[in-house]
């Protein structure tokens, strides 16, 4: 097949989606299909280009990825860097070579990623694509919308409130909430402007820090225990894998920093604790409509009490990601597991 591995973009995230995009390109070539790795931003060249046999030069115009840095990106610099400073979100080229491709393989993270906008986008180009559509994708993106999925449907989820710049409270004694607390983007990922909140002087700084990425926010109780994820696939959770960080929280720089984080697959746990962790996460799916692949991350506490966090429609893929450590555990290599996250997701084109 011809496969697009679409990766960048304007997220938080551009630089983490580089490093699945390469890993699943890499992957893909060696199980023989013809793949070029595209920023969706950035594009192909800065004119019209004539594309004819454009997948038998794959490595040549493919993105050359470099490690993830230990900060997020500066996303006005990288808008300042396109040549064509065009309005349109998908870089020059990208919709023809897409159309182009027999499949696009969706390596992005955070923003006009997960949030479902290039799904509708491909849905009304013919483009198919791997994950979950647009609608699903919108849903799962924002942590106050899907926490109410979870309300809604029995999945137990942190007690919390959503704030905007425009309701922005800055007194926590006015708000229905306890300390500690944590605040966070609503739509934001890799933990990017995440704060624990223990004393109410730091509050306001954690508001503050939180609106620089976006103009809503979720603000949840603390939930003090271990963490976990778990990733489902057709409906069905793979084991459970168990994220212990060396120092503080998961955030990003200890998801990105090698040898900063434990991760432990499958996790030990009771087995009655398995069972409900995993059902919960095929329940997520579920509820949300993720009908292909993700991933469900869980807080559990000292009385062995589970609460979601969030849903993620397309889970980092590198083989030492989360979700392909859970598939190595029954025995689904890494490229075996970018193949047959292609297979499932072709399946919903079928007539």
């Amino acid at each position: 097949m011809n496969i697009v591995v679409l990766a960048g973009g304007l997220s938080t995230e551009r630089d983490v989606s580089f490093k699945t995009g390469s890993m699943v390109a890499k992957a893909l070539k060696e199980n023989g299909h013809k793949v070029i790795l595209l920023d969706v931003f950035m594009g192909y060249s800065d004119r019209e280009e004539d594309l004819t046999g454009i997948f038998d030069r794959a490595d040549e115009i493919s993105v050359q990825v470099s490690d993830i840095p230990t900060e997020a990106p500066d996303l006005a610099k990288v808008k300042d860097s396109r040549k064509d400073q065009s309005a349109c979100f998908f870089g020059p080229n990208v919709i023809k070579m897409c159309q182009m491709a027999d499949i696009v393989f969706m390596a992005l993270h955070g923003e006009n990623g997960e949030n479902g906008k290039i799904q509708a986008a491909f849905d009304l180009f013919g483009v198919k694509y791997t994950g979950s559509d647009y609608l699903s994708s919108a849903i799962a993106m924002n942590k106050e919308t899907s926490k109410q999925f979870f309300l809604a449907n029995g999945i137990p989820t942190p007690k919390g409130i959503s704030m905007t710049r425009e309701t922005r409270q800055d007194d926590i004694t006015k708000l229905d909430l306890t300390l500690p607390c944590v605040v966070k983007p609503c739509c934001g990922g890799s933990s990017i402007g995440v704060t624990i909140v223990r004393d109410a002087a730091e509050f306001k700084a954690a508001l503050d820090d939180a609106f620089k990425w976006e103009n809503e926010l979720v603000i949840e109780e603390f939930v003090q225990g271990r963490e976990f994820s778990v990733g489902v696939i057709e409906g069905k959770a793979l084991p459970i894998i168990e994220i212990a960080p060396k120092e503080g929280f998961y955030d990003y720089k200890n998801k990105y920093k090698a040898g900063s984080t434990v991760e432990t697959c499958p996790a030990e746990l009771p087995e009655q604790v398995t069972k409900d962790m995993q059902h919960y996460a095929e329940e997520v799916a579920r509820v949300i409509g993720l009908d292909t692949y993700s991933r469900s991350d869980f807080l559990l506490n000292d009385k062995n009490e589970m609460f979601c966090l969030e849903a993620n429609t397309l889970p980092g893929m590198t083989p030492t990601s989360l979700l392909p450590q859970e598939a190595a555990v029954i025995g689904m290599s890494f490229n075996q597991l970018c193949e047959h996250l292609i297979d499932i997701s072709l399946k919903k084109y079928e007539v």
